[in-house]
C-alpha cells in the first residue's frame, strides 16, 4: 500500500485528520481519499468494476466548499452504496467544484469506522509556503 498522505489527529470520541498537498485540487483530493481508507479497506481484490459519479457543487467559502465536498461524498457513498478511491477534480474556482468520483461497490471493503460527517469543528484550510494544508474532524 502507498504510504498514507494523511496524519491522524487526537480528538476525544471523533476522528481528525491532517492532510498536507502542493495545490488546493490536490487536497480536496487526498483528503477525500484520506477519509475513505479511514471508513474501509479492500476485502481482496476488486471483482466489480468502477462506477463513475459526478459532482457539482457551489458554496459561499472555500471551507464551506471543502466541508460539503467531504460531506456530498459520504451521501452518495451510503445512497449508492460505494466506497470511493479515485477522485478527478475538473474544476475548483469561485467556490464552485465540478469532479468526477470512482467508487466500487461496498461489498468489495470491510467498514472500519462508520464516518457521519465532516464537522466545521476546528476546521482549518490554509495555504502554506510549501502548499496546502487541512486539518478536520469527522463525526464517527
Amino acid at each position: 500500500m502507498a504510504e498514507k498522505e494523511y496524519e491522524l489527529l487526537e480528538h476525544t470520541a471523533d476522528i481528525g485528520i491532517r492532510v498536507r498537498a502542493n495545490n488546493i485540487n490536490e487536497l480536496f483530493k487526498n483528503t477525500a481519499s484520506a477519509m475513505f481508507q479511514i471508513l474501509a479497506e479492500p476485502k481482496g481484490p476488486m471483482t466489480h468494476a468502477a462506477e463513475e459519479v459526478p459532482v457539482n457543487l457551489n458554496a459561499g467559502n472555500p471551507e464551506q466548499l471543502f466541508v460539503n465536498w467531504l460531506n456530498e461524498l459520504l451521501s452518495l457513498s451510503a445512497a449508492k452504496e460505494l466506497i470511493f478511491f479515485d477522485f478527478k477534480i475538473k474544476t475548483l474556482e469561485n467556490n464552485r467544484l465540478e469532479a468526477l468520483v470512482f467508487g466500487r461497490p461496498l461489498e468489495n471493503f470491510q467498514i472500519n469506522t462508520e464516518i457521519k460527517a465532516a464537522t466545521y469543528h476546528e476546521l482549518k484550510l490554509e495555504k502554506t509556503e510549501s502548499g496546502w494544508l487541512a486539518e478536520v474532524i469527522f463525526d464517527v
